[in-house]
């Protein structure tokens, strides 16, 4: 038997230049998803699927993700004096997830040198690595089953949708193999946002990974690929054509409800869509929509 995931590594080093100016001076990972920033859902995702060490790989002007975690003995007792249980359940709420440590990046190499990053605090164990741009709805496991997967098979597991096959280019792209009898797949190849007569199939890679500590070694040895950066998938395509301990990538093909905050469209959709589903309000902002006509 490996060792079990227990470790979760969360980039968020990233400038967030498609929402200027609004990130001018607040992270990208703290825009809020109706009443909680987006990289609180992230932290729930990973403690609500057991793992309870969870590492930020952070830049420069990203303190306001500290503060978010951290209690705030003053606006606490504030809340407490004035009688608001709601609210004051709701900011102890983010600062009683767990323990969260922080890394610096330093430089924004890409990915997978965010990962690198993360060595020293992982170890020699295998971990989960959540990217804040997708927001996986908490009545779907994915990342549980994700975990289960890397048990049984010892190597490292990717996430996939099916996309349309005009949308590929926007996405890591992975050639698949059926494995008999079970419920995910063997990835053969990974290709980077590969054009729409290139892609081997329309499974698209999204931000869920658990990855065997066997990539670290990879990625010290990943030369800058596309977009001068050091590309997660380009580690991943080398473990998946290695042999020996921790090599073999498998995929977890996804169809449950996932939430892009990547752009500014989809960051909106993904706003009205869980605030639809709010008991507190959301059947009074599904009426309004239907009103609605701009």
């Amino acid at each position: 038997m490996g060792k079990s995931v227990r470790k979760a590594v969360i980039p968020a080093a990233g400038l967030g230049t498609r929402f200027l100016p609004a990130t001018k001076a607040m992270p990208k990972e703290m825009l809020p998803v109706v009443d909680a920033p987006a990289i609180q859902y992230v932290v729930e995702e990973a403690v609500s699927a057991g793992l309870d060490d969870v590492l930020m790989i952070t830049g420069r002007s990203k303190r306001a993700l500290e503060d978010h975690f951290d209690s705030a003995p003053a606006l606490e007792r504030t809340l407490e004096l004035k009688g608001d249980q709601a609210r004051l359940d709701s900011v102890q709420h983010a600062s009683g997830l767990g323990p969260i440590h922080y890394v610096r990046q330093g430089e924004p190499k890409g990915l997978g040198h965010a990962v690198l990053c993360g060595r020293q605090h992982v170890g020699d164990e295998p971990f989960a690595v959540l990217l804040g741009d997708d927001l996986i709805d908490e009545r779907d496991e994915l990342l549980t089953a994700m975990i289960d997967v890397q048990a049984k098979t010892g190597g490292s597991v990717i996430a996939l949708i099916e996309v349309e096959p005009a949308q590929i280019s926007a996405y890591g792209c992975a050639d698949i193999l059926a494995v008999e009898g079970e419920d995910y797949v063997r990835v053969n190849s990974l290709v980077e946002k590969p054009s729409v007569d290139e892609a081997p199939s329309n499974l698209a890679v999204i931000g869920r990974y658990v990855l065997h500590p066997a990539v670290f070694d990879v990625l010290e040895k990943t030369e800058p690929g596309r977009g001068g950066e050091i590309q997660l998938t380009d580690a991943l395509q080398t473990l998946a054509a290695g042999e020996g301990e921790g090599s073999g990538v498998y995929g977890v093909v996804f169809r449950g409800r996932r939430y892009d905050t990547g752009d500014k469209l989809s960051y909106l959709k993904a706003v009205i869509t869980l605030a639809s589903e709010r008991p507190e309000f959301g059947e009074d902002l599904k009426a309004w929509m239907k009103d609605f006509n701009g």
